[in-house]
């Protein structure tokens, strides 16, 4: 297995399409400190890696972990805020995912004009 395909969205954050449990170990390999999940568990059928499942593949490779799962269509600003809680607390840099990336990307450019 390769390095998922990153897209920074600053210098300290970079979003990507959905994780397998093996990129854990890649991504801390890579210099990264969290992960933090904005898929909903199951939204792709059931190969989908559960949250449980990624979290504790995170913590075996030394990776701090958060589970935000939001909405495809909309994200609130709720989580947007709980968004930003998380990119200031957790240690940097951080990979931030979803299906695409795409919505971790909305999530992150909402959070960022809070």
């Amino acid at each position: 297995m390769n390095l998922p395909t990153l897209r920074p969205l600053s210098s300290d954050v970079s979003a990507t399409a959905q994780l397998e449990t093996a990129a854990m170990a890649l991504l801390a390999q890579a210099g990264f400190k969290s992960v933090i999940n904005n898929r909903p568990d199951h939204e792709g059928g059931p190969d989908q890696p559960t949250s449980v499942a990624l979290e504790g593949a995170a913590a075996a490779s030394g990776l701090a972990y958060a589970y935000l799962p939001v909405g495809p269509a909309y994200q609130s600003p709720e989580e947007a805020a709980r968004f930003r809680d998380l990119l200031n607390t957790l240690p940097k840099p951080i990979v931030v995912f979803c299906r695409t990336g795409t919505r971790s990307g909305k999530l992150f450019q909402a959070a960022m004009s809070l």
